[in-house]
């Protein structure tokens, strides 16, 4: 008991007071990302900045979060970048031992420079870093709270050593409140500032802001040092109207609406709909001076110039393309845009395949060139349509759906009314957007179907001229008419799917074309050797059978029979029948010969004398890439299968098989080692032997892959018939085709319809940039359209594209069209007059360029320079309108009009070198940049003390 009484036994509670506040943590966290930033130690040493450095360098920066407690704050290291210099130590004097930042307060070769941080246009300095309160936090504003700020960057620059002066974010953020501290060896910089609505009265001319300045160095010195001043003033010009507007206004004439921004079918629009360029700046300097002159901006010694431009001006291009592009989300069929009424007929041919094909073979009367129009071409098409359809129901209107019909097929007309393209800059560009030939019918479609969507009516009226392109284009394959504008031959793989469906119905058009060509010759011959044999008796087989060929030289007999299991055997009853059987084997042999063309390289026939004919062949058939795709998928669900690679085979081996019986019938008595001399030479090996008597004779087989069993060039030969091209069974059956692609159109929603004609837009768009760029011959844009390019290549390629990065590409085409119109506008206000000497004119047209590269330009010859005319000329203008303005208004004007406005914005900046804050301190560099604007007045003081001898 007595030792639990005993006082010395009872425990204290011990305080740590060693444990760091959050104060303390907040400056040794700021001292540990200094040092993570290499920001420790003398700065001093590198060398001096060019003149101009500041607009024209790299600026770099650095972020990293912090907390007080638990508020967040963001420092941020700002910094010039600038390539590494060896150290010659030259720089090393003695006020090199001053911070880096010191030295830049009095640099004069970098005042005011347009594209830089706030800090920096005040302060000149080259590096520097910033505390301010993290996103979503509030501003700091208690003076209590930002004296604790201060006195933390100030613990921590003096612990790390740091020389770079660090700011610190106070007030709201709109305000740009500062307020900061450099420290050196003996030295310290403290950066102040005020920031007021008003400028005060006593404040708003120089002399009392050279008052402010000398009290707050509070030199005793007599004389004061000179005190270096630089001024800088601003004059905008509001007023552009007494220029006119760069963009040509539409031409009514060839307008069928009257709407401003339409064009005529077949081109695209161009052109800001508004002003692109906004105020023009203007200031002038008077730089580096210690007596005050006669400020007269006419005088000033230096001029620079900026424009401000108008944020995302109305331009007709992007407008078109945008609108055009929103089409591609509408998920409304063809049949709810217009109306089940106005479909359901179409729907109803388009439903019966068979009777179509029925239809479609039965023979054609010709119609004369001369007697079509649009409006007959159409008319047996859609006139049960237009029973149903009330003339205001009509989405577009007659003439309009007429105008776009005779641009799309100009050969319905008996004059070509468009027969005069847009140049086409770029002629393989088609081939990397995988879009379409800039005079084909697709891209015209394209660019038809922009326009009727933004000026005619929008999706209902792209629906309307869809259908009726639907319509034409069936008329055209029912009458045996050739689409205009696309060419000859196969689809085109390289091009967009829309385009190659349109070349797949040519293509069964001129098949179609060519085979009842060839009947009527057929026919007509028939008849005439008919009359010719009731007069003179019958005629040699061979004798018919050469007029035959001769009627026909090198011309493929594909085709024949107007359905896949129709042959035409009527027509053996030409020259290719038999002779009576009196006649030798090798007679009948020869006369059986059927579809030949020529003989092929003096060969002969191995079991005969007979040369080998090449025969007259059925041509592959044609498809487009989604057949392929869809034959490439049917073939892999085959499997690897025995039976499954057997029934490839086959599926592969029809255009063989064709050439075989083609073959057989050109040449009667042949075997497969014919074929192969003929149709794959590599396969027929030919070598020297010596025979029994020891003579050197040729011998020829078939390769080894030919004798490899099962082979299926031996099996379809064995199965092969002897039947010429003409009587085979079509390999392309161009009714088929023709139908599956006008269903396939017709089906079309508009939403896929645009999708299909975006490569093609874009396509147009690119080039009509680069039609304008050419005009203005802007370096910078020209590279911007190439790059545009090898992007729009990289979006257009896969067959589903991804929207969003399309909708950013037309965004970029969007800011292309901007830059250009900017230039046309600023060439047109800054025009040459008639009799300017050739060096302002190239002078004024650097000077042009300049202005739309850089943020400012310096004018050459401030007042005097050409530029300089101009814009002094600009000025004058705009103020003899505002005096005549106020006349009119009855508003009490002076007697002489200025030729500038009062300066919008005045800057000045006081500089000097003096001893404080005692007279035998070191002399340090002081600094005061003024703001004086309407509704602003900034100071920002650099005040540099001596922290040794005070």
């Amino acid at each position: 008991m007595a030792a639990d009484s005993d006082p010395e036994s009872e425990v204290f509670e011990i305080t740590d007071f060693t444990t760091a506040s959050e104060w303390e943590r907040f400056v040794s966290r700021v001292e540990e990302v200094l040092n993570d930033w290499k920001l420790i130690g003398n700065s001093a040493g590198r060398s001096t900045l060019g003149k101009g450095i500041y607009t024209s360098g790299t600026w770099g920066e650095k972020n990293q979060d912090i907390s007080f407690a638990d508020f967040k704050f963001n420092i941020t290291h700002y910094f010039l970048k600038q390539e590494s210099e060896k150290d010659d130590g030259q720089d090393m004097l003695e006020e090199d031992t001053f911070p880096l930042a010191m030295q830049d307060l009095l640099c004069m070769n970098n005042d005011f420079p347009p594209r830089a941080h706030c800090l920096v246009r005040w302060y000149g300095i080259r590096e520097f870093v910033v505390i301010s309160p993290g996103t979503n936090c509030e501003a700091i504003i208690s003076e209590s709270k930002c004296n604790l700020l201060l006195s933390s960057i100030s613990i921590s620059l003096a612990n790390s050593g740091c020389q770079v002066p660090m700011f610190v974010q106070i007030q709201q953020k709109w305000r740009r409140m500062y307020a900061g501290e450099c420290q050196g060896p003996g030295v310290r910089t403290d950066f102040e500032m005020v920031h007021l609505r008003k400028v005060p009265s006593q404040y708003n001319h120089l002399s009392g802001l050279l008052d402010i300045f000398k009290s707050k160095i509070g030199c005793s010195l007599s004389p004061l040092p000179p005190v270096i001043i630089a001024i800088r003033f601003t004059y905008i010009l509001q007023d552009w109207q007494q220029h006119s507007w760069p963009q040509q206004p539409p031409d009514f004439d060839t307008l069928l609406g009257g709407e401003v921004g339409a064009v005529e079918f077949g081109k695209l629009p161009f052109g800001a709909c508004e002003e692109p360029i906004s105020p023009l700046c203007h200031g002038t300097f008077y730089k580096h001076f210690v007596i005050v002159v006669d400020l007269d901006p006419l005088q000033a010694p230096h001029w620079s110039v900026r424009v401000r431009t108008a944020e995302n001006p109305q331009c007709l291009l992007g407008d078109f393309l945008t609108e055009f592009f929103k089409l591609c989300c509408r998920k409304e069929s063809t049949e709810e845009i217009l109306g089940r009424g106005l479909a359901e007929e179409e729907g109803k041919e388009n439903s019966d395949i068979s009777s179509a094909l029925s239809k479609l073979t039965e023979p054609a009367a010709t119609v004369p060139i001369s007697r079509l129009s649009v409006s007959s071409m159409v008319h047996s098409a859609r006139k049960h349509i237009r029973r149903r359809r009330h003339i205001d129901d009509s989405p577009l209107n007659t003439d309009i759906l007429n105008s776009v019909l005779l641009f799309l097929f100009p050969d319905a007309a008996v004059e070509k009314l468009f027969a005069h393209w847009s140049p086409c800059f770029l002629q393989n560009l088609y081939l990397q957007l995988k879009s379409a030939p800039s005079d084909s019918l697709t891209y015209r479609l394209a660019l038809c179907m922009c326009v009727v969507n933004y000026s005619y009516g929008g999706l209902r009226a792209v629906a309307h001229l869809w259908q009726e392109f639907v319509l034409e284009l069936r008329y055209r394959w029912e009458n045996n008419y050739l689409i205009y504008g696309l060419a000859g031959g196969p689809p085109d793989l390289r091009c967009c799917l829309l385009h190659q469906k349109l070349q797949m119905l040519n293509c069964c058009i001129e098949r179609k074309r060519a085979r009842d060509e060839a009947r009527k010759v057929l026919e007509g011959s028939k008849e005439s050797e008919r009359r010719s044999s009731s007069h003179q008796g019958a005629r040699p087989a061979q004798e018919s059978s050469t007029s035959t060929k001769e009627v026909y030289p090198g011309k493929s007999w594909d085709s024949w029979s107007d359905s896949e299991d129709e042959f035409f055997e009527c027509l053996s009853d030409q020259g290719d029948t038999e002779v009576p059987h009196a006649e030798g084997n090798e007679d009948r042999s020869k006369k059986k010969a059927e579809g030949r063309l020529h003989p092929y390289n003096n060969m002969t026939l191995l079991n005969s004398t007979e040369p080998l004919y090449v025969p007259v062949t059925q041509e592959p058939a044609p498809m487009t890439e989604d057949l392929l795709e869809e034959q490439s998928e049917v073939l892999a669900k085959l499997g690897t299968s025995a039976e499954g690679t057997h029934l490839r085979a086959r599926m592969q081996s029809a255009c063989l098989l064709s050439d075989m019986e083609s073959f057989k019938a050109a040449n009667p008595g042949c075997v497969l080692e014919d074929f192969v001399r003929w149709y794959s030479p590599r396969d027929y090996v030919v070598e020297e032997v010596v025979d029994e008597m020891d003579n050197k004779v040729v011998k020829g087989e078939l390769s080894a892959r030919m004798k490899i069993p099962g082979n299926m060039w031996v099996e379809a030969w064995e199965t092969a018939r002897v039947t010429p091209a003409r009587r085979q069974r079509r390999l392309f059956d161009d009714t088929k085709e023709a139908e599956k692609v006008l269903h396939y159109l017709a089906v079309q929603k508009p939403a896929d319809l645009t999708c299909g004609l975006l490569p093609c837009i874009l396509h147009a768009g690119i080039l009509k940039l680069k039609e304008e760029e050419l005009k203005e011959d802007i370096p910078s844009v020209k590279k911007t359209i190439q790059q545009a390019s090898s992007q729009a290549s990289k979006l257009l390629h896969p067959p589903n594209h991804d929207y969003k990065k399309l909708e950013d590409f037309i965004n970029q085409l969007m800011a292309i069209e901007t830059v250009i119109t900017r230039a046309r506008s600023l060439k047109a206000k800054f025009a040459l007059c008639e009799g300017e000497k050739e060096d302002d004119r190239e002078e004024l047209e650097k000077f042009v360029s300049s202005l739309l590269e850089e943020p400012e330009v310096v004018v050459n010859g401030a007042g005097q320079g050409p530029a300089g005319s101009i814009i002094r000329r600009l000025f004058v203008n705009a103020q003899k309108c505002l005096r005549h303005q106020a006349l009119v208004s009855d508003v009490g004007v002076p007697n002489k009009t200025p030729d500038f406005p009062p300066p919008a914005g005045r800057e000045i900046l006081l500089r000097t070198c003096v001893p404080r804050p005692a007279p035998y301190s070191k002399a340090l560099p002081q600094r005061l940049f003024c703001v004086l604007m309407r509704e602003e007045f900034r100071l920002a003081g650099a005040f540099s003390s001596d922290t040794s001898f005070f």
